[in-house]
């Protein structure tokens, strides 16, 4: 099985399946002498960790990362820092019920990739998916918590839920301070309960729904990202499509521009304190593949869970036509979970870009 790295100048390869021993990751790339230690991994797990809440998974992991190498501490240096040499991270599996998944062994679940790694490998690893399990993701928010590390201070990221089902927030409403004071990282406060009413009830009736996650990137400086190929929002793009569910993505206004007129959509500039200032944001802090220095908005459609017990028609692995059920512990939106995931790839990305730019023009 091949591209599991993600990244060029700083990149991570994860490996380790949903229901194995344990998942884990090697970052490259990683300068030399940053201050890394596990609680600053670990802070950015714990938001996506499962069993948190009854609108995730309950599957009860830890989730507690080690750093197997690439820091070291001594008398000399205040505290663990990077020795710029791959850092080995791992986390142990330790809540796995294979038994719910025996099964749908040659079932295919429809929405899953059963049928596609069948249909590409000759087999598969059913438990929990194996592989394409959102298990893995574990490790972009490690990976991503390195890569804050390298940004610095001056760079914020930060991803909220805006859409679940057909519920919308109230933009009006947009309060960044409330996104980690709920269960499912919602800006807005006030459509916290009726979020709750409508998954409780899908959740009941063995459903599930989709989700938008939104990101933003704000103290990017201009000049970020390498065209014609390696655009800032096409690596932006491909990071957040890579991740598990992720159905369309979007940069700035995004599908919206294509309603507007050329005034509308202009983001006009002026000068404020004797720099340049844009006046709106519809491109999401990228012009013609580079960083513009204002805040990069990102967002993400994540589809319903796939893994429901409302009995669904598929095929057995013989072609046989059946209904299928799927038992375990699943997210009735797993939308919610993606939003720390999406904050991490954003995070790599821009780290592998500020490293790309530097190495270019110094």
């Amino acid at each position: 099985m091949s591209h599991n790295t993600f990244g060029h100048l700083f990149r991570f390869t994860s490996w380790g399946e949903s229901h194995g021993q344990a998942i884990g990751c090697v970052v490259d790339g990683c300068p030399p002498g940053i201050s890394l230690t596990n609680d600053d991994i670990q802070t950015y797990l714990d938001k996506r960790r499962p069993g948190t809440s009854k609108f995730v998974t309950q599957r009860q992991e830890a989730d507690r990362v080690k750093i197997l190498s690439g820091v070291f501490e001594d008398e000399d240096t205040d505290g663990p820092r990077t020795t710029g040499t791959p850092i080995s991270l791992m986390i142990d599996n330790t809540d796995q019920r294979s038994r719910d998944y025996a099964e749908i062994k040659d079932r295919y679940r429809p929405g899953h990739a059963d049928f596609t790694y069948d249909a590409k490998y000759g087999f598969r690893d059913y438990r929990g998916g194996g592989r394409s399990s959102a298990r893995e993701t574990a490790m972009r928010v490690a990976a991503g918590a390195i890569a804050r590390k390298i940004l610095g201070d001056n760079i914020h990221i930060r991803g909220c839920l805006t859409q679940i089902g057909t519920k919308m927030i109230d933009g009006d409403n947009w309060d960044w301070n409330q996104v980690d004071h709920n269960p499912f990282f919602s800006p807005d406060k006030d459509i916290v309960n009726t979020w709750e009413t409508y998954l409780d009830d899908l959740r009941k009736d063995g459903n599930s729904v989709g989700a938008i996650v939104e990101v933003h990137a704000s103290g990017v400086p201009a000049g970020w990202g390498a065209p014609v190929y390696g655009k800032l929002d096409t690596d932006i793009a491909a990071a957040l499509m890579s991740i598990n569910a992720a159905k369309g993505v979007e940069i700035g206004a995004g599908f919206a521009s294509a309603a507007f007129t050329g005034v509308e959509n202009a983001d006009e500039i002026c000068m404020e304190d004797d720099k340049p200032k844009f006046l709106s944001n519809h491109a999401g802090g990228i012009l013609g593949g580079i960083s513009n220095g204002d805040t990069i908005v990102a967002r993400m459609a994540i589809k319903p869970t796939s893994s429901i017990l409302t009995p669904v028609r598929s095929i057995t692995r013989d072609g046989q036509e059946i209904t299928v059920r799927t038992k375990g512990r699943h997210d009735p939106c797993v939308g919610i979970r993606a939003v720390p995931v999406a904050e991490a790839m954003l995070a790599c990305v821009l780290a592998d870009h500020m490293l790309r730019h530097r190495g270019q023009i110094g």
